[in-house]
């Protein structure tokens, strides 16, 4: 009989636990049911703000929805998006889906998307371009863009009429390129006017004691500029003290040693000790403009330059630079750098600008506030990408135009684009001596590529012909 009693108690304990365990298991269903429905609302909220819920997105009819989707996006994206094919490759992407503002691009670096039926559009970085190697033949729905931000001497084949307007778009170093570079060396304004690395002509005047007033650091001997044996002459009426490879008199720290320190602060401050730069180019183009002139500026040196002819519409003030071309020989500039060396009321007024932290000339100011990217600027797209937006969005501007029956819109690069003329050398006087490098490479080579480009335009692909 206790036996009996015992066992129905036993029973009676287990089915007591068991519904207790059922009303947990049951309250943290309902408590998880809930959890989930605030997370879900939540989800909607983001640092403490009211977000609005994505609205469903209405895909140009170009477009197929599941392209967006995060698992099918590789997959369909050459089938559902406008294909930009850079030809010779910059970014190194097999594919990558491109946003740029409301339009959408798959672009990629695979030659297999050459016949593809969605390709819109070949892109080339310039100076890998090998016009032996082009998209051909070349259909009438296929727009050329091209990428050149860097010195002629790269490819000169591009610099010449018959090869620059196969292009319909440019991204080049000239003002009149569809995508100005010329700026590409100069951070924002903010750089120009900073007296981080200023040192003020009082003690610039005592270092003249172990320092020459002019300094010039270059490693890229004999370009097609011609600009060492400019220095050269130059040297025989002033004292230089020449830092890099070419004509180097005086030695850097060890630590300075190589291309990566010539953004170090060390360096600059070296640099900034000095009253003059000589700063000149490789090169000899309009608006070919590069860290050589910006950066004297940017340490309150005054540049004296030789480069870009159109260097005067790019000063930060009209008395800013010592621009070598309005001196007829390195004899009469070394006169002038004399005299201003002597005479600190003469010298300062070319520094006046930056002391004051006034920039005058509106076409630099308008540049910097309008151009599309930034120069190591995290916050701003890079030069490459809005290169990118560029011909996406003028690709989808007229597939637009095709669906409503309009006119498409063409464009078309002309000389103005990269505008360099052939290479000359300095000759000051018979006994100067006459390096082999310009006369035996850069002048040849030009001359060389025009006759390659202009045997390239008889052949069939010109956009002229193809439209």
């Amino acid at each position: 009989m206790v036996r009996i009693q015992r066992r129905k108690l036993l029973a009676s304990c287990l089915c007591v636990t068991a519904t207790v365990f059922l009303l947990v298991t049951l309250q943290v269903v309902v408590e998880l049911g809930k959890f989930e429905g605030k997370k879900f609302k939540n989800s909607n909220l983001k640092d403490g703000h009211a977000q609005m819920e994505e609205e469903p997105i209405h895909l140009h009819p170009f477009l197929k929805r599941g392209g967006l989707t995060l698992n099918r996006k590789k997959t369909l994206a050459a089938d559902s998006y406008p294909i930009m094919l850079w030809w010779s490759p910059l970014t190194g992407e097999n594919g990558r889906l491109g946003q740029c503002g409301a339009d959408t691009c798959f672009f990629t670096i695979n030659r297999t998307y050459l016949h593809h039926h969605r390709t819109k559009a070949f892109l080339f970085y310039g100076t890998d371009l090998n016009i032996d190697s082009l998209p051909l033949p070349r259909k009438a729905h296929h727009d050329w863009a091209l990428f050149h931000e860097e010195s002629p001497k790269n490819n000169y084949k591009l610099f010449h009429q018959p090869v620059i307007t196969l292009f319909n778009y440019t991204a080049t170093f000239s003002r009149h390129s569809h995508l100005p570079l010329t700026t590409q060396y100069l951070e924002g304004t903010e750089v120009l006017k900073s007296l981080r690395y200023l040192v003020p002509l009082q003690s610039k005047n005592n270092l003249r004691k172990s320092l020459a007033p002019l300094v010039y650091v270059q490693s890229d001997c004999d370009p097609p500029s011609d600009r060492d044996s400019y220095v050269r002459e130059l040297m025989t009426y002033i004292e230089v003290d020449s830092y890099g490879e070419c004509l180097r008199n005086k030695a850097l720290p060890q630590q300075l040693n190589g291309p990566a320190s010539m953004d170090a602060g060390d360096f600059y401050r070296i640099l900034a000790q000095y009253k003059f730069i000589l700063a000149f180019e490789n090169a000899v183009c309009d608006d070919y403009i590069t860290e050589k002139f910006w950066r004297p500026l940017k340490l309150g040196v005054v540049p004296v330059y030789y480069g870009s002819p159109s260097i005067a519409d790019w000063l930060p003030s009209n008395r800013s630079a010592i621009l070598v071309s309005e001196f007829s020989h390195p004899r009469e500039l070394a006169s002038y750098i004399r005299q201003l060396d002597h005479d600190d009321r003469l010298y300062q007024a070319y520094i006046e600008w930056k002391l004051k932290g006034e920039i005058l000339n509106q076409r630099l100011l308008t540049a910097l506030r309008e151009r599309k990217w930034g120069v190591q600027d995290i916050k701003q797209d890079n030069y490459i990408d809005a290169f990118e937006c560029m011909v996406c969005t003028k690709v989808w501007d007229n597939i637009r135009l095709q669906e409503k029956g309009l006119p498409l819109k063409r464009w078309k690069a002309d000389i103005t684009h990269l505008s360099c003329p052939e290479p000359t050398a300095f000759a000051f006087s018979p006994l100067a001596p006459r390096r082999s490098s310009l006369r035996e490479m850069w002048i040849p080579s030009f001359q060389q590529s025009k006759k390659e480009a202009q045997a390239l335009r008889r052949g069939d692909i010109s956009p002229v012909n193809v439209m």
